[in-house]
C-alpha cells in the first residue's frame, strides 16, 4: 500500500475507536518489513491509566502474528496538528525499530513526517 492507502486505511478504522471520555479517535497501522499491515485503535477505560493506545494495539496485534521487524507506522487523528505516538508508544516501537518512519495525518489532510529516533532520541535499551 502506498502512503494514501495507509493514511485513508489508519482514517477509517480510527472511526473504531472507542473514545468516550476524550473523543480523541486515533487509528494506527504498522507495516511489517514483509508487506503485512497491523492495524490498532484506542480503546479508553475510565480507569484512565488502563487505556490502551492504538498504536500499541497495532504493535500487540503485529507480536500475536508473529511479526517484529517493521518499517513505517502511519498514525490517524482527529487533532490539528496530527497526534505524534506518545512517550510510551515511542518506547514500545523502540523495543523493535530505532529507525522507524511515522506519518501522522489527520481529517483535515494535514500530514507529517517524523522518525522514530527523533521523537524518542535517547530511548530505553536493555543491553
Amino acid at each position: 500500500m502506498n502512503e494514501s492507502e495507509l493514511i485513508n486505511l489508519a482514517g477509517k478504522i480510527s472511526g473504531n475507536a472507542y473514545a468516550p471520555y476524550s473523543g480523541l479517535n486515533i487509528g494506527a497501522v504498522l507495516v511489517a518489513a514483509d508487506g503485512n499491515f497491523y492495524t490498532g485503535v484506542n480503546v479508553e477505560n475510565s480507569s484512565y491509566g488502563l487505556t490502551i493506545c492504538a498504536e500499541r494495539n497495532g504493535v500487540a496485534a503485529a507480536i500475536a502474528a508473529g511479526c517484529q521487524t517493521f518499517t513505517k507506522l502511519v498514525v490517524y487523528s482527529n487533532l490539528s496538528p496530527p497526534a505524534v505516538p506518545c512517550g510510551a508508544c515511542l518506547q514500545v516501537l523502540a523495543e523493535f525499530c530505532r529507525e522507524l518512519p511515522i506519518v501522522c495525518a489527520n481529517d483535515r489532510g494535514e500530514i507529517e513526517h517524523h522518525s522514530l529516533k527523533k521523537l524518542l532520541p535517547n530511548g530505553f535499551k536493555l543491553d
